[in-house]
């Protein structure tokens, strides 16, 4: 039995040292400010990402990885002695991104076996996914195993999280500028969550604080988990979230993650929530 490459997206804000822990090959999506395009954590850090916004009037634009960016990984990992391969990737429902590697696993078919799994998550959400499922390559479970494991793990997968600025959806031309300001003076906190694979309103709440508390709320309703992940933009009350759910059963203890270009080009800054993945007693070990 041989090596499985696993391949995950930028959007998956996997931070730098799981990827290296578990040889987790990362595709990035681009970024563009104007006329100048940018890769995802190659050629635009998060820091230098989240600076350019503040300076810009008009929201980046982000583009899917070419089938040429998973068909460079794909024959990277056949060089590496892999027999196969399991991409995960955010939302078809959210990206390009699946379908591009769908297009490149068809090219590829006759040098290596390549399993494409559209997670229907994003950020984290995803990220979770992505490390469970390296884990299991490195512990020798088959492509096939992998594949099963992937597509029936994406139920449990979940994301709550809080918009702290409104900026976003007025630069994107996403919600009405009346609608914008009356947010902005009652400053009203919307929740987002992730379902079927697609990014929906969640509630909103009148205070940062009493977000919090519903974001906490809501992923201890999904305990015992199995991986637990917070991730935020630039925000400031990493700590206080992190406090609200120190009594939350997991398994693997929480993660915290800095939210990257892809995400952070539609969430804004300051965003904060968590992701998490269910447990399920006695899966796969």
């Amino acid at each position: 039995m041989g090596k499985i490459g696993v391949i995950c997206d930028s959007a998956s804000d996997l931070p730098a040292h799981e990827l290296e822990r578990l040889g987790i090959t990362m595709v990035s999506l681009t970024i563009r400010f104007g006329d100048e395009e940018f890769v995802d954590r190659v050629t635009l850090s998060i820091e230098e990402f989240w600076r350019r916004c503040a300076q810009s009037r008009t929201l980046p634009e982000t583009s899917a990885p070419s089938p040429g960016s998973f068909q460079a990984a794909f024959q990277a990992a056949a060089d590496q002695g892999c027999t196969g391969v399991i991409v995960l990737t955010l939302s078809a429902a959210l990206s390009g991104t699946y379908q591009a590697a769908v297009v490149a696993r068809d090219a590829f078919s006759d040098l290596i076996d390549v399993r494409v799994i559209d997670t229907q998550a994003v950020s984290m959400a995803e990220g979770l996914l992505v490390i469970e499922v390296a884990e299991m390559a490195r512990d020798g479970s088959t492509l096939d195993e992998l594949e099963r494991f992937a597509l029936g793990a994406r139920s449990r997968v979940g994301v709550v999280a809080m918009l702290d600025t409104l900026d976003q959806l007025i630069k994107g031309g996403r919600i009405g500028g009346a609608k914008a300001l009356i947010g902005q003076v009652l400053s009203i906190k919307p929740l987002l969550a992730l379902r079927d694979g697609v990014v929906t309103e969640a509630g909103r709440q009148r205070t940062s604080a009493r977000a919090m508390a519903t974001i906490a709320a809501t992923a201890r309703e999904h305990a015992p988990l199995r991986r637990f992940a917070l991730i935020h933009a630039q925000s400031t009350q990493v700590a206080a979230l992190s406090a609200l759910v120190a009594d939350v059963v997991t398994e693997f203890p929480m993660l915290i993650a800095d939210m990257g270009p892809t995400v952070g080009t539609h969430g804004g800054p300051g965003l904060i929530g968590l992701t998490w993945l269910e447990a399920t007693p006695g899966e796969h070990r």
